[in-house]
C-alpha cells in the first residue's frame, strides 16, 4: 500500500483521483485546498488530514518525511490550478515523493526543463494524467495508424463544445495567466491524443482566439486537423442543443466518427494503475501538448484561408 496527498481536494477533477487511490487498494493520508467544501473524502478516506493553509500542510508531510513513519507520502497528487501545477510538483519532489499531476501539467514548455532538473536532484518522478493515451479506442487508432504507410496522412476534424456558465470567466479559469487560456484548459489533452496517435508535429496556425473559443489547423506526420474548442453554447449544433445537450464532442479521421465517448469513468484508476506500474508517462512526454497550446497562446491569427475549421464559417 502507497501513501498519498492530495493537493486541490475541493476541485471538479479530484473525486476521480481519490477514486482511483483507492481502487488500486492505497491510502489518502492528507489533503489540501484552500476551500473547505471537501465533505466528499468522507466517501473515500474519512481518516485522511485536511488543512487549508499551504504551510501547515507542508509541516505535516515534513513531520511524516521526518519521522520516517509508515504514513511517509509516497505520492502527491495535484489537481490545483493550471498555474500552481508547477511550484505543486517542485514541493512533491523535494518532500521526497512522486507527483502525479493532472492536466496541463505546466504552461510553459521551459517549466519541464526546471522539472527535469529537480528530478534528476532528488531522484523522484513527475508523472502526468494523459487519460486519452489509455482510452481503447485511441489505442487501437494509434496502432492502425502505426501500421499504415508512413506517407499515410489523414483528414481529421476535432470538435469539442463544453459549455460553461458566467461563472467561468470569473474564476481563475477566466484568467489566461493562470489556466492558460481555452486551448490549454480544455483541448491540451486532445493535442496530446493528436500527437500521440498521428506522430510528430510540423504545422500549428491559428485562426481563432478569444476567452471563450479558439479554432485552427494542426499538421502531424500523418494528419491534418482543423480544430474547434469552445465554452459557448451558441456553438453546440442546433439539432443537439434542441434537444437539452450543452456538450458536443466529435473526432473525425477520413469523415469516419471515431466513438470514444464511453470508456471514460475509469480512465484515471487505468492512469493511476499504469503509474503504480512504473509505466507512467512523464515530463519528456507532455512536451509536445505543452509546446503546442504555448504556441497557439501567443499565436498571430491567421486569415482564414485553406484549412480551416467548418464551425468558423458561423461567425
Amino acid at each position: 500500500m502507497k501513501n498519498f496527498a492530495l493537493i486541490g481536494a475541493a476541485g471538479y477533477i479530484a473525486p476521480r483521483h481519490m477514486q482511483a487511490i483507492k481502487a488500486t487498494g492505497n491510502d489518502l493520508v492528507a489533503a489540501l485546498d484552500m476551500n473547505d467544501s471537501v465533505g466528499i473524502i468522507d466517501s473515500h478516506f474519512p481518516d485522511a488530514e485536511f488543512f487549508t493553509e499551504f504551510e501547515r500542510f507542508d509541516r505535516h508531510i515534513d513531520k511524516l518525511r521526518r519521522t520516517k513513519s509508515n504514513q511517509k507520502v509516497d505520492f502527491v497528487s495535484i489537481c490545483s490550478p493550471n498555474y500552481l501545477h508547477d511550484s505543486h510538483m517542485r514541493f512533491a519532489l523535494r518532500s521526497e515523493a512522486d507527483a502525479i499531476c493532472e492536466k496541463p501539467l505546466v504552461l510553459n514548455p521551459w517549466n519541464i526543463d526546471g522539472l527535469l532538473d529537480i528530478e534528476k536532484d532528488t531522484g523522484r518522478k513527475v508523472n502526468t494524467i494523459l487519460q486519452l493515451r489509455v482510452h481503447p479506442a485511441i489505442m487501437a487508432l494509434r496502432e492502425k495508424v502505426q501500421n499504415e504507410s508512413k506517407d499515410t496522412k489523414h483528414e481529421v476534424d476535432l470538435t469539442y463544445i463544453t459549455s460553461r456558465g458566467h461563472w467561468y470567466l470569473q474564476s481563475w479559469k477566466g484568467d489566461e495567466k493562470k489556466s492558460g487560456g481555452i486551448a490549454t484548459n480544455i483541448g491540451v489533452h486532445f493535442f496530446d491524443m493528436l500527437h500521440f496517435i498521428f506522430g510528430k508535429l510540423q504545422a500549428n496556425i491559428v485562426h481563432h482566439s478569444s476567452d471563450t473559443k479558439a479554432a485552427g489547423y494542426l499538421e502531424y506526420e500523418h494528419a491534418r486537423v482543423r480544430w474547434f474548442l469552445s465554452i459557448n453554447i451558441e456553438d453546440v449544433p442546433a439539432a443537439q442543443r434542441d434537444k437539452g445537450q450543452r456538450t458536443f464532442r466529435s473526432i473525425t479521421v477520413d469523415g469516419e466518427e471515431i466513438e470514444f465517448s464511453g470508456g471514460f469513468t475509469d480512465l484515471h484508476t487505468r492512469s493511476y494503475e499504469e503509474i503504480l506500474a512504473g509505466r507512467g508517462y512523464g515530463l519528456e512526454d507532455n512536451r509536445t501538448a505543452i509546446e503546442t497550446v504555448a504556441s497557439i497562446r501567443h499565436a498571430a491569427i491567421a486569415p482564414l484561408s485553406g484549412d480551416f475549421h467548418p464551425f468558423l464559417k458561423k461567425d
